[in-house]
C-alpha cells in the first residue's frame, strides 16, 4: 500500500514532474492505496518505495517475460555493456538481431530497431505510406497504437490536422471494414491491426478468421499495407506474429515490450513486399542502437523459441482464471475474465462504474498482490504454481472483504469524469 517515502515522493515529484509521473504509469485513475513509486524488482515481484512486496501481475506493463533481472538476460547485458552500449554506428548486434528475427517471424524479411512502441508503430505507418503514396490509415475503434499525436487516446495538445486522414471501423465487423475501406477510396496505404481487441476498461476480444482473412485480402486487392501492431502481445501468444494464430500474415508487424526482457528496444518487421517503402523513409534516434538491449533481445529470443515459455504462462494463466472463477462464485460475483489467459482482463459483472473492481483490486493491493482494475495484465515465466493458488486464496478473502462493504462502495471521481469527457 502506499506509504509515508511513496507519498513523500509524490509530493515532491508535483512540484518537478508534470503529472508526477507520466501516461499509463500514474496512479491517478487507481485506487488511492496503490503505490506510485518502486525501489527494486525480482522475478515475478516488485518491491515498492517503502519496501512492500507485491506479486506483480502488471510485468511492467509487459516487459517482464522471464522475470525481473533473469540472470540469463542479465549476464548478457553486463557482457555487452563492458565493451560498448550507443557508438557512432550500430554493434554488430543489429545484424544478428535482424538474421534472428528474420528466422523466427514467418512473414519478416528484415527488421527496423527503435525504442519505444509508439516509434514502431509511427514509422509502420510513414512505410506504409511511402509505399503506397497513399495517405488513409484505418484503425479500429478504441484501439491503442501508441502516444503520438495521431494516435493519442486523449485531445490535449493535438490539433484535428493530425488524424485527418486516419479512419476508423468497428473491430471484428466486416461491414464496418469495408465501409471504411469504401470512405478511403484509391488512398488508402494501410489499415493497422491489433492480435486482439485489448482496450482499457472493456472485455477484451479475439478476431476472428474471417475478420482476419478480410484484411489481407482488401491489402492484397487494393496494393495497401497490412500491419498488425504486436507491440503489446508479440511473443507472448505465439512465437511468431500474433496473427499466426489465425492463419494471416501482415507487410509489417510492430514489437516491443517483451522480446528484450526489459530492456529498451522496439522493432518494425516487414516483408520485401514493402522493402522499398521502408529503404525510402528517414527515420532515427540518438539511442535506437542500443548495443545492451540488443544483446538482451538476442538472449531472450534464444530462450523463448521454443515455446515453453508461452506454454508455462498459458497453463499458469488458466489455473489462475479457473480458481478465481470458483472463488468469486462462493461470494455472489461474476467475472469477465477475457482475452488471453496470459493477459488477462478482469472485469466484474454490473459494475458499470468500476466501483467493485477497484475495490477489490485495492484489496489484493493490501495483501501483497497487484492486479490492475481496469486494464489487461501479463503473467510471466517466473511465476509458480504456488504464486498462483496464493493469489487465489488472497482474491478469496478480498472477495469477501468486498462483499461487506459493498453497501458503502463510491465509484472512482477521475474515472467518473473520464467517461463522461469521452461521451462528450
Amino acid at each position: 500500500m502506499s506509504g509515508q517515502r511513496d507519498q513523500e515522493l509524490r509530493a515532491r515529484a508535483a512540484k518537478v514532474m508534470p503529472s508526477s509521473a507520466f501516461g499509463h504509469v500514474g496512479t491517478a485513475l487507481l485506487p488511492a492505496n496503490y503505490p506510485q513509486f518502486f525501489e527494486r524488482a525480482e522475478g515475478a515481484y516488485v518491491w515498492d518505495a517503502d519496501g512492500n512486496r507485491y506479486l506483480d501481475y502488471m510485468c511492467a506493463f509487459g516487459p517482464n517475460l522471464l522475470g525481473y533481472r533473469d540472470p540469463r538476460i542479465e549476464s548478457a547485458a553486463s557482457a555487452q555493456a563492458a565493451r560498448g552500449d550507443v557508438m557512432t554506428g550500430p554493434s554488430p548486434l543489429a545484424v544478428e538481431l535482424a538474421e534472428k528475427f528474420v528466422e523466427i517471424v514467418s512473414h519478416a524479411d528484415w527488421a527496423f530497431f527503435c525504442k519505444n512502441g509508439t516509434d514502431a508503430t509511427t514509422i509502420a505507418r510513414t512505410i506504409a505510406r511511402a509505399q503506397t503514396g497513399r495517405r488513409k490509415i484505418l484503425i479500429a475503434e478504441g484501439s491503442y497504437h501508441g502516444a503520438a499525436p495521431w494516435c493519442n487516446p486523449f485531445p490535449a495538445g493535438t490539433v484535428p490536422e493530425d488524424r485527418a486522414h486516419m479512419l476508423t471501423f468497428t473491430f471484428n465487423d466486416i461491414a464496418s471494414l469495408e465501409a471504411a475501406v469504401a470512405e478511403a477510396g484509391d488512398d488508402l496505404a494501410g489499415i493497422i491491426a491489433t492480435p486482439f481487441k485489448h482496450e482499457a476498461f472493456a472485455n477484451q476480444e479475439f478476431p476472428t478468421q474471417d475478420y482476419a482473412r478480410r484484411c489481407r485480402e482488401i491489402c492484397d486487392a487494393s496494393g495497401a499495407v497490412l500491419v498488425v501492431d504486436d507491440v503489446r502481445a508479440g511473443f507472448r501468444l505465439a512465437v511468431d506474429c500474433s496473427w499466426a494464430t489465425v492463419g494471416v500474415k501482415p507487410d509489417l508487424s510492430c514489437w516491443g515490450k517483451c522480446f528484450a526482457n526489459g530492456y529498451s528496444i522496439s522493432a518494425v518487421m516487414g516483408s520485401n513486399r514493402v522493402k522499398q517503402g521502408a529503404d525510402s523513409i528517414f527515420a532515427t534516434g540518438s539511442f535506437w542502437q542500443s548495443a545492451i538491449s540488443m544483446a538482451a533481445a538476442l538472449a531472450t529470443l534464444d530462450i523463448i523459441r521454443d515455446g515453453k515459455v508461452i506454454e508455462k504462462t498459458v497453463r499458469l494463466g488458466q489455473r489462475l482464471r479457473d480458481g478465481l472463477d470458483e472463488v468469486s462464485r462462493r461470494h455472489g460475483f461474476t467475472l469477465n475474465q477475457t482475452g488471453p489467459v496470459q493477459m488477462p482482463q478482469i472485469l466484474f459483472e454490473g459494475d458499470p462504474d468500476f466501483r467493485i473492481g477497484f475495490a477489490w483490486t485495492s484489496a489484493m493491493i493490501d495483501r501483497g498482490f497487484y492486479l490492475h482494475p481496469w486494464h489487461n495484465m501479463f503473467l510471466c515465466d517466473a511465476m509458480t504454481e504456488e504464486d498462483i493458488d496464493q493469489t487465489i486464496a488472497a482474491a478469496d478473502s478480498a472477495f469477501a472483504t468486498v462483499r461487506a462493504a459493498l453497501p458503502t462502495l463510491q465509484p472512482h471521481e477521475r474515472v467518473l469524469a473520464l467517461f463522461s469527457a469521452r461521451a462528450h
